[in-house]
């Protein structure tokens, strides 16, 4: 019937903690500068008092900044402390496994949601919604043994729980391909928004600009192919064929490499790429560790269910490829030995396939899950010993009543993408959905939905002055700005002050009005904020004093041509001046001031906590530690200091003298088949054939971690 998901779940685990890692330590070396008391948008203004109680004000406003006064934090020290123990519980997640538990990631979720609350603009992008939800999915996925004084590697009914990673993986993708043409973008209908892509997209990587040029048909053909793998191939996340599962994997594992190679989305890639391995299974992953236990005998004639699940399989590949073709025109041109691409179909048969598709993909969803708590149910049957067999079925009655409550939620969402299917959905759910929404347990996802920048990638430049005559741009450490300088490598770390300037550049400045407050402090000289422009302080041209005048202009900027840089003309990028972004003010200029009057921006500091106590002390301490630090030195040096660890372990276990292990003998025939303490704990007895001999043996001794049947003793 099945093994249990262990080593996948031990990778979904390990895997999220690492981008919960990325994601605390990225935020932790930019919050003086985004949330400090003289930060671009200072947390503190978010949490005013309001008369309220505190049980009260954590209900509507669910943050434990709430309690920073109670142990003598401002706002800025008690984020500061909430990303401290993050990496803390994250890095010690990664180091240990058995702290890989269900409190520690519920402790994590509650820490990112607490900054997420008074994050503003910075902290509301996708990806973080999505940690969010995996994270909250992790809390039912992970096991419970850190109270425990025995407990058991897998449960019975795991394979329901993380069945939802699956289905969030499932949302993700579908929604982001879906999401593309239902935008009437002409980029993506005409299949050359990778044309623009690779130069537009907030920080591009250096790999991108040779992608960039790369042949238009080849460009056109890799968008076609994202639509296949965004749409099509998703389907597959459900398939009963364990290879095709496995295809599906390989061909999202696929999509997230390329997009790490030519951009920089911090943890988002890696963090999809986790959810990814909830499409793994026992087996596959144990041939990775070279630890896989089942041993294929090639037979002749093949069995039935052999041939006919190999029909199927190619079956769909053949469908998949037939629909990939008349879908989108894909024909061989021999002459000039290219192939074209076109979409054959208009928006209206899109919207209503769409229509027709959107609520029996709910129907699919639900007979996998179905089938998925059948399977779980038949496990905890065979549990040995009715105590824990009942104690068994009593664990897969609440987490199964869980698991179909988050499907019934996260339903709202996903129909999003189709209003009618949407309307059709029980107000009961909807209900449910709006009693959660607030703690980001569901959200809605659609990524690239518009391609920006087709006339020119739009980037605004600072500049600053003394006199009013003579200017000098401000460059950034990460987005475009000198010509001649490469693209940076900067993931899984995200510069959000860089981000937000990339949106900024796509609008009048008045609708990104913390863009005001950045100008501002930068003609105050505000190191905290200067230091999210540039950590070295020779590379900022006003480190010896601020401006006096301030400048925004706005340019359009185009990667070169491979002709071009052989010219030496410019190496990476082209630019010319398109107008005026923000205008020339100073500190005291009426326009400065108005404007920060508009967005709310001019009120008078709190007072500053006393920092005799031990615990600012402490915070403001590190903090100068890591102060000549940039972000991505500090997440890859706790990164390094992970995979040291694991690597001296490792090494650690290698038997020496060169004796070879002893190999594992099971039971003889009569003998009992647990000894030492075998299946305990209500760990169910799963029966194998031994050298089609001994069919009764039990082969699930002690409790095996997810690394690949290590075992513990209880």
């Amino acid at each position: 019937m099945g093994e249990p998901p262990r080593r996948p779940r031990s990778l979904f685990l390990t895997g999220l903690a690492a981008a919960y890692l990325a994601a605390f330590a990225s935020l932790y070396v930019q919050i003086p500068g985004l949330y400090g008391r003289d930060g671009i948008l200072p947390a503190r203004k978010v949490l005013r008092p309001s008369g309220k109680g505190l049980w009260e004000q954590l209900r509507d406003f669910p943050t434990l900044l709430w309690l920073g006064p109670q142990v003598g934090l401002d706002t800025e020290l008690g984020m500061e402390l909430l990303c401290l123990l993050g990496i803390l519980a994250s890095f010690s997640a990664l180091l240990f496994e058995p702290l890989q538990d269900s409190l520690l990631f519920a402790l994590l979720r509650v820490l990112y949601l607490s900054l997420y609350q008074v994050g503003q603009i910075f902290l509301y992008f996708q990806w973080d919604s999505l940690l969010l939800e995996a994270g909250f999915l992790a809390v039912l996925v992970a096991p419970l043994h850190l109270l425990k004084w025995r407990s058991t590697a897998w449960r019975p009914h795991d394979s329901v729980t993380f069945w939802l990673v699956r289905w969030l993986l499932f949302r993700l993708m579908f929604a982001s391909g879906v999401v593309k043409l239902t935008s009437r973008c002409p980029t993506w209908w005409g299949l050359t928004a990778l044309t623009y892509h690779y130069e537009t997209q907030c920080i591009p990587t250096p790999v991108a600009w040779f992608a960039h040029q790369l042949p238009v048909w080849f460009q056109k053909f890799s968008v076609v192919a994202t639509y296949v793998i965004e749409i099509a191939v998703p389907l597959l996340f459900f398939a009963p064929i364990r290879r095709l599962r496995l295809f599906a994997f390989y061909s999202q594992v696929l999509l997230q490499v390329l997009i790490i190679l030519t951009g920089n989305y911090n943890f988002f890639n890696m963090l999809t790429i986790v959810l990814a391995f909830s499409l793994l299974d026992e087996e596959h992953v144990g041939r990775w560790l070279g630890r896989s236990k089942r041993r294929h005998a090639s037979t002749w004639p093949p069995s039935l269910r052999s041939f006919l699940s190999t029909l199927m399989e190619l079956s769909v590949y053949a469908l998949l490829l037939y629909w990939s073709a008349q879908s989108f025109g894909l024909e061989i041109n021999w002459e000039k030995r290219l192939l074209d691409s076109k979409v054959a179909f208009t928006y209206h048969e899109f919207q209503m396939w769409l229509q027709a598709v959107t609520l029996p993909l709910v129907g699919l969803a639900f007979l996998s899950l179905a089938w998925e708590i059948l399977l779980a149910l038949y496990r905890c049957l065979c549990v040995r010993g009715c105590l824990w067999k009942l104690w068994a079925t009593l664990q897969w009655a609440v987490f199964t009543t869980a698991t179909v409550g988050m499907f019934a939620v996260s339903l709202v969402p996903f129909t999003y993408i189709d209003h009618e299917s949407n309307d059709k959905l029980w107000p009961g759910i909807r209900q449910m959905f709006k009693a959660v929404e607030r703690y980001q347990v569901v959200n809605s996802y659609g990524l690239f939905r518009r391609m920006t920048g087709v006339g020119g990638r739009p980037e605004v430049v600072l500049e600053g002055s003394y006199d009013k005559q003579s200017w000098t741009e401000i460059e950034f450490m990460y987005k475009p700005g000198n010509v001649s300088v490469a693209p940076p490598v900067v993931a899984p770390h995200q510069p959000r002050l860089d981000w937000q300037m990339w949106f900024a550049a796509l609008d009048h400045h008045t609708s990104s009005p913390w863009f005001t407050s950045f100008v501002y402090r930068l003609l105050q000289g505000k190191e905290d904020v200067v230091r999210l422009v540039q950590v070295d302080e020779s590379r900022y041209p006003f480190s010896a004093r601020p401006p006096v005048y301030i400048r925004a202009r706005l340019y359009k900027y185009w990667f070169t041509s491979s002709a071009e840089a052989s010219q030496g003309s410019a190496l990476w990028w082209r630019r010319q001046h398109f107008q005026e972004f923000f205008p020339t003010v100073s500190l005291g200029d009426p326009t400065l001031e108005t404007l920060l009057s508009q967005h709310g921006m001019k009120d008078k500091p709190s007072p500053l906590r006393p920092a005799d106590a031990l615990l600012p002390w402490l915070l403001r301490s590190l903090r100068q530690l890591v102060r000549p630090f940039s972000g991505p030195t500090v997440l890859w040096s706790l990164y390094l200091v992970v995979a040291t660890v694991c690597l001296l372990r490792a090494l650690g276990r290698r038997p020496r003298g060169g004796t070879p292990p002893a190999r594992h003998k099971g039971p003889r025939r009569g003998e009992p088949t647990d000894r030492g303490g075998g299946e305990k704990n209500g760990q169910v007895r799963r029966k194998e054939a031994k050298d089609g001999e001994e069919k009764g043996e039990g082969r699930h001794r002690g409790a095996a971690d997810g690394h690949g049947g290590t075992k513990k003793k209880k």
